[in-house]
């Protein structure tokens, strides 16, 4: 999940369809959206500023009770709100267009630059110094980071892992995770062989943020800016090598197709069906929390670091979640000054994961000890599993950027996905989302490269 992906549905979600405000003649190079000029800083006696804050990540309250209990300046009233993708988002771009929007809200990094394109949320750049963004994950940093403004704060990064089932692959004959991607087919291909009802791993039809996440791996660039031109290669070369790789793997029945986080899903894992998952950090708090319940999971799953096309690390990004101020809010100082807290402090990291279900790995990689601590990692049979995380988050492949419009990317390639039983491919669904994204930049007024 991004944020301890409030739940793993939340997680995994991308940009829920949001209505533009008005019709934008230009890029994200030149959107619109507050100075961030109204700081909102209280005086010597009016009080504490109060502030507003919607969000829907698991743990969250517990972070504003954290910090209301250790601040008397800024005190924060939270509203618990659905994901992006079950509603959040679009109960956020309806407030925003009524004019009571809260003044910072949650977004994954995902869905950023569609606000930001709505003139939905701040340029907070004046509130955040150099210092302070040199305590994040330069990769987290760059995605919050749109026509050189800080448009908000990173809480967590999502590097990509590997989770698989110990004792299936030994069964199978396999001793050590697949470290390439024709290593993971040969794994595949084993498994089945092995126990016919087993396979290595699940395509999600519904989701395709771990397509996104392998694209980026591959080195593709689904959107790229220059000046007020937007380039769109959802369907470059980088991004087909990895839907034919994954073609080949549906076609052949070596993964299965289910829905995401499913109960479905959750059987296939519980009853050995499939024996791994190609996730991300937050996948560790997943697996442990669908499981948990489950005779004898404990101790046989593991993380291993993500297969690559030649075997040496790379890693995209599968979710991961920002604090944004909204355009209208005359407190962006408190604003900040809360997000700050949440995302740099331990006391706001063990805040949010005291519950120890959470897998989180903090944006802020000084706080990675903090998550550490507060994980058991007793399903896992003790592993450190934050020494993965760590070794994948430095191999995230710089300078990946997100576009406006993703809602409509995303929507048509999980239309397409939906037919892959009945004479649909995985290359045509991106094949269909490129011109989809095309039309839809130029719908909203933007220049896009042709």
């Amino acid at each position: 999940m991004s944020i301890p992906r409030t739940s793993a549905r939340s997680r995994r979600s991308r940009l829920a369809a949001a209505t533009a405000i008005g019709a934008l003649s230009l890029s994200l190079v030149a959107a619109c959206g507050s100075s961030g000029s109204s700081t909102g800083a209280p005086s010597a006696s009016a009080g504490p500023v109060t502030i507003t804050f919607w969000g829907w990540a698991k743990g969250t309250q517990d972070v504003v009770n954290a910090f209301n209990a250790s601040h008397k300046d800024v005190q924060v009233n939270f509203q618990q709100i659905p994901s992006g993708v079950a509603g959040g988002y679009a109960k956020i771009s309806d407030a925003v267009k009524a004019g009571n929007a809260p003044d910072v809200f949650n977004v994954e990094y995902a869905a950023l630059p569609d606000f930001v394109s709505q003139g939905a949320v701040q340029d907070i750049s004046k509130l955040v110094p150099a210092s302070l963004k040199a305590q994040y994950l330069p990769q987290s940093v760059e995605l919050t980071t749109l026509a050189d403004k800080t448009w908000g704060l990173p809480l967590d990064a999502a590097p990509q892992a590997l989770f698989y089932r110990k004792d299936l692959f030994a069964q199978a004959g396999i001793t050590t995770p697949p470290t390439t991607w024709d290593e993971y087919l040969a794994d595949a291909q084993k498994l089945k062989q092995a126990e016919p009802n087993t396979r290595i791993g699940t395509f999600f039809p519904d989701d395709p943020s771990t397509l996104e996440a392998l694209s980026w791996q591959n080195g593709a660039h689904w959107f790229t800016s220059v000046g007020d031109t937007w380039n769109v290669a959802v369907n470059s070369p980088q991004t087909k090598r990895v839907t034919d790789y994954w073609q080949q793997l549906v076609s052949g029945d070596l993964v299965r197709v289910q829905t995401s986080f499913s109960q479905q899903w959750v059987a296939s894992l519980q009853k050995g069906e499939t024996a791994a998952y190609v996730g991300a950090a937050w996948g560790g708090g997943v697996l442990k929390s669908d499981l948990a319940s489950s005779p004898g999971a404990a101790g046989k799953w593991a993380v291993a670091p993500i297969p690559t096309w030649d075997g040496k690390p790379a890693s995209g990004m599968l979710g991961g979640t920002t604090f944004a101020v909204s355009k209208d809010s005359k407190k962006a100082k408190a604003a900040v000054e809360f997000s700050t807290w949440a995302t740099t402090t331990p006391e706001g990291i063990q805040a949010r994961i005291a519950s120890g279900t959470s897998s989180m790995f903090p944006a802020a990689p000084t706080l990675i000890p903090s998550a550490k601590a507060a994980f058991n990692t007793d399903f896992y049979g003790g592993q450190d599993i934050y020494s993965v995380f760590v070794d994948e988050s430095k191999a995230i492949v710089p300078s990946w950027q997100w576009g406006p419009a993703l809602s409509v990317t995303n929507s048509t390639l999980s239309d397409a996905f939906g037919k892959l039983g009945s004479g649909g491919s995985i290359g045509s669904a991106v094949d269909s989302a490129q011109q989809a994204t095309v039309d839809a930049l130029k719908t909203r007024g933007l220049k896009v490269a042709q």
